[in-house]
C-alpha cells in the first residue's frame, strides 16, 4: 500500500502523558533464565552441602563422643573386673590361710600334749603358747586378733581345775609378759586378779557385773591359754570364763562337737571405743584319739580383715558378705537379723556400713562375687536350728571408682572432629567466595549480553537464540548468534508472517532543525521522542524494528501474530503524532523557540 500522512485532528483522541510516562519499559531480561537457574542451582547446592556437612559433623561428633566415653566405660567395667578378682582371690586366700593355720596349731597341740607331756586332757599347758600365737596372727595379717585356746573339762574334772590353774598359770604369764613386752603387767598382779575356778558373768553391766562359779553339770568350756593376755575387744581380763555360757559360742560348740569340723559365725562385738562392728569367731577343734579335748578360738573383726587385704590402687569398692544363716545383733535393746553386712574398702582401709547391702544397683552387673567360707560340714548330724554359714563375698564398684576412669578424651576427640568441621568449612566459605566473585563477573557478563539481545531481538527471538545456544553447546559465544543463525555456520533464524502492518514515523523540518543545534541537543530531542515511542510502542504491542537518523520504524503482527496488527498500528501512529506535539512543546524552552514547530509524519503499510 501507497504512503499515507497523518496530522493530530480533533476528532481523534487526546495522548495521555502520564499514561505513557507509567507505562513499563520495553522488555528487559535483568539477567537470562539460564543464569538465574544457574544461580539458584548453585544455591541449592550450597545448601544442601552445608546441611549434609552439618548432619556429618553432628553424627560424626556424637559418634566419637560415644565410642570413647564407650571404651572408657569398657576400661572401667574391665578395670573392676581385674581389680575385684585380685581382691576376692586375696580374701580368699587369707580365709584359707586362717583355717589352714588354726588346723596346724591344733595338730601340734593334740601331738605335743601326747609325746612331750605326761598329762592328759584337760590338764594340759602349750608351751610358748604366745609367741606361736603371734606367729598366726602375722600369717594372717589380723593383729588385732584374738587367740583362745579352751579345754574341755567334763563335770568330774572341775573340781581339780582350779588346782591346776594356779600351778600352771604363773609360767602361762610370764611367757606372755615376755613375748608381748607389756612391762605394766607383773606375773604377780595378774595372780592376783586371776580367778582359779570355772566361772560366768552374773547380774551388772560390765565391769560392775558379778562373778559366778559355774555350778551347773556337764562339760564347760573354760576360757584357757589367750593371746593377747587383754582382750583386745573389752580390756579385761576373762581367764577361766565358761564359753558355754554365750549362745552362740555354745551352739557353734555343739556343731564342731558333732561334725569335729571346724566353724564360723557371725556377732555383734564392741571395741575398746564401745563401737559396735561385725566380728566373726573361727572354731577349730582339738581332736586326741577321735575325741573332742579342746577347741582353738581365732577372734577377729571383718574391718580389720578388710584393712589388711595390702591390694595397691584399691578404691572406691564395696565388699558385701552375705551370709547363708542370720547374723544376730542387738539395735535399741531389740534383737534383729540380718544376712548381709557391707563395708567401704579401699588401699588407705576400711569402714563397716552396716547390716545392710549398700551398693549402687546400677552396678548389679559388675558383681565380682567369691565364696570365701565353706566349712562343707554334714548337715544332717545337726540339730535342728543349727547353721553353719556359707559366707560369700560380693564386691561392687562405686562412681567414685567409675570417676577415676573418666577422662576429658570424649570431649577432646569431640573437639577435634567440631574444629575439622570448623576448617573445612572456612575452606568451603572461602572456595565459595572466590568462586562466587567469579561467577558474579560471568553472570554480569551474561547480563549485559541479554540486555543487548533483549533490545535488538523480541521475546521469542531472543529465547529461540538462548534455546540453540543451549542446545549447541555454544557457552560464552552468546553474540556470536547475533547474526539471526543458529551458531556460526549455521541455518538463519528466518520465519514468515503474512498478517503485519508496518509503520514508519520521520520528524518533518528535522534537518534544517538539527543544522541550527549543537549534538547534544539534537541527542536530547531524538533520544525523548524515541523513548517515548517505545514505551507506547510496547504498550500497543507493537514491535520496534529499527530508528533510522530522523525515521523510527515499527510493526505490528509479529514476531507474535496479532489479527489486530492493524487496528495496533493507528492507535499507534494517533498516539505518536500527540506525543511528539506535546515533547517539541516542552522542549522549547531548552532547544529553542522554533522546536516546537517541528512535526511528525507517519506512513502506514500492510
Amino acid at each position: 500500500m501507497g504512503k499515507s500522512t497523518a496530522e493530530s485532528n480533533a476528532g481523534m483522541s487526546q495522548y495521555d502523558e502520564s499514561t505513557a510516562e507509567d507505562s513499563p519499559e520495553p522488555v528487559e531480561r535483568a539477567a537470562p533464565a539460564v543464569a538465574d537457574q544457574e544461580e539458584k542451582a548453585v544455591a541449592r547446592s550450597k545448601l544442601l552441602f552445608f546441611f549434609v556437612l552439618l548432619l556429618a559433623v553432628c553424627g560424626a561428633a556424637t559418634a566419637t563422643y560415644l565410642v570413647m566415653e564407650n571404651e572408657e566405660y569398657n576400661d572401667f567395667r574391665d578395670g573392676f573386673a581385674s581389680l575385684g578378682s585380685e581382691v576376692s582371690t586375696v580374701a580368699g586366700q587369707k580365709v584359707d590361710q586362717m583355717f589352714t593355720a588354726l588346723d596346724s596349731f591344733s595338730l601340734f597341740i593334740a601331738s605335743d600334749a601326747e609325746t612331750n607331756q605326761n598329762s592328759s586332757w584337760p590338764f594340759v599347758t602349750i608351751p610358748k603358747f604366745s609367741a606361736k600365737s603371734e606367729k598366726i596372727a602375722e600369717l594372717t595379717g589380723l593383729e588385732r586378733s584374738e587367740i583362745v585356746v579352751s579345754p574341755v573339762v567334763q563335770e568330774e574334772e572341775r573340781e581339780q581345775w582350779p588346782s591346776f590353774v594356779l600351778e600352771s598359770s604363773p609360767l602361762f604369764y610370764q611367757e606372755s609378759i615376755d613375748n608381748e613386752g607389756n612391762k605394766d603387767l607383773t606375773v604377780k598382779d595378774i595372780m592376783n586378779i586371776t580367778i582359779p575356778f570355772v566361772w560366768r558373768f552374773g547380774p551388772g553391766n560390765g565391769v560392775e557385773a558379778s562373778i559366778e562359779k559355774i555350778e551347773r553339770s556337764g562339760p564347760v568350756l573354760p576360757l584357757w591359754n589367750m593371746y593377747p593376755l587383754a582382750d583386745p575387744f573389752l580390756g579385761l581380763m576373762t581367764l577361766n570364763l565358761d564359753m558355754l555360757e554365750f549362745l552362740e559360742t555354745a551352739n557353734q560348740f555343739e556343731t564342731t562337737s558333732l561334725t569335729l569340723r571346724p566353724s564360723l559365725n557371725f556377732a555383734q562385738v564392741v571395741d575398746t571405743a564401745n563401737q559396735f562392728e561385725i566380728g566373726s569367731q573361727i572354731m577349730q577343734p582339738i581332736i586326741e584319739n577321735g575325741i573332742l579335748v579342746g577347741i582353738i578360738l581365732l577372734r577377729f573383726r571383718w574391718v580389720e580383715f578388710f584393712q589388711n587385704l595390702n591390694i595397691d590402687g584399691l578404691t572406691g569398692t564395696i565388699a558385701i558378705l552375705r551370709s547363708s544363716c542370720n547374723i544376730g545383733y542387738v539395735d535399741f535393746d531389740e534383737f534383729a537379723s540380718n544376712k548381709e553386712v557391707s563395708y567401704s574398702i579401699d588401699a588407705s582401709g576400711a569402714v563397716f556400713l552396716g547390716l545392710l547391702d549398700a551398693h549402687n544397683p546400677k552396678y548389679d552387673d559388675h558383681v565380682v562375687s567369691r565364696v570365701v567360707v565353706d566349712v562343707d560340714v554334714d548337715e544332717s548330724k545337726l540339730p535342728d536350728g543349727v547353721c553353719v554359714p556359707k559366707v560369700t563375698l560380693d564386691l561392687y564398684p562405686t562412681e567414685e571408682l567409675e570417676k577415676t576412669f573418666q577422662t576429658s578424651k570424649p570431649e577432646l576427640y569431640m573437639g577435634v572432629v567440631v574444629a575439622i568441621f570448623a576448617f573445612t568449612s572456612l575452606v568451603f566459605l572461602l572456595y565459595d567466595y572466590f568462586v562466587g566473585r567469579r561467577q558474579r563477573k560471568f553472570v554480569n557478563r551474561i547480563v549485559r549480553q541479554d540486555q543487548i539481545v533483549s533490545n535488538v531481538f523480541p521475546a521469542a527471538i531472543r529465547d529461540r537464540l538462548y534455546g540453540h545456544e543451549k542446545e549447541g553447546s555454544q557457552q560464552g559465544n552468546l553474540l556470536a548468534t547475533l547474526g539471526g543463525r543458529d551458531g556460526p555456520g549455521g541455518a538463519p533464524l528466518a520465519d514468515l508472517f503474512l498478517e503485519t502492518t508496518i509503520v514508519f514515523a520521520d520528524i518533518a523540518g528535522f534537518t534544517s532543525w538539527a543544522s541550527a543545534r549543537e549534538p547534544a541537543q539534537v541527542f536530547i530531542l531524538l533520544e525523548t521522542i524515541y523513548g517515548a515511542f517505545d514505551r507506547r510502542a510496547y504498550r500497543h504491542n507493537v514491535f520496534k524494528v529499527e530508528t533510522v537518523g530522523d525515521c523510527y520504524v515499527a510493526v505490528a503482527g509479529l514476531p507474535e501474530p496479532d489479527k489486530d496488527h492493524v487496528m495496533a498500528v493507528c492507535r499507534f501512529a494517533r498516539d505518536c503524532v500527540q506525543i511528539m506535539k506535546d515533547i517539541t512543546l516542552k522542549l522549547e524552552v531548552s532547544l529553542g523557540p522554533d522546536t516546537s514547530e517541528l512535526d511528525l509524519r507517519v506512513g502506514i503499510h500492510r
